[in-house]
């Protein structure tokens, strides 16, 4: 089974909007090392970071952060070492169209 260690995901999503940041392929596994939260904006932001299984709608038990303030003109780094199956799916949120997203890990197949 090969590793390919990468860049999972990026995402700039719309405010209040959830949006995938990462899907797992099928036949895949992945572990997510970390994931950098990046505010664009000199005002503060919060965000949200939520897990699914098999990609299931959203639902308050897959929140790993909510409503998390990150400072104006600054990131915040989350190392997580969450592991994934495949199809499972990270999600995103942001009060404002500002945050960047970017999960970084390694995939086996």
């Amino acid at each position: 089974m090969p590793t390919v260690y990468k860049i999972l995901g990026q995402s700039a999503p719309s405010a209040t909007t959830s949006t995938d940041l990462y899907t797992v392929p099928s036949s895949t596994q992945a572990v997510v090392s970390s994931i950098v939260v990046c505010n664009r904006d000199s005002a503060a932001a919060t965000f949200r970071i939520s897990t699914a299984v098999d990609g299931a709608a959203l639902a308050n038990a897959q929140y790993i952060a909510y409503d998390v303030t990150v400072g104006g003109s600054d990131s915040t780094i989350i190392t997580i070492g969450a592991t994934l199956g495949d199809t499972d799916k990270i999600r995103v949120y942001a009060s404002t169209a500002n945050l960047t997203f970017t999960a970084y890990g390694s995939e086996i197949s």
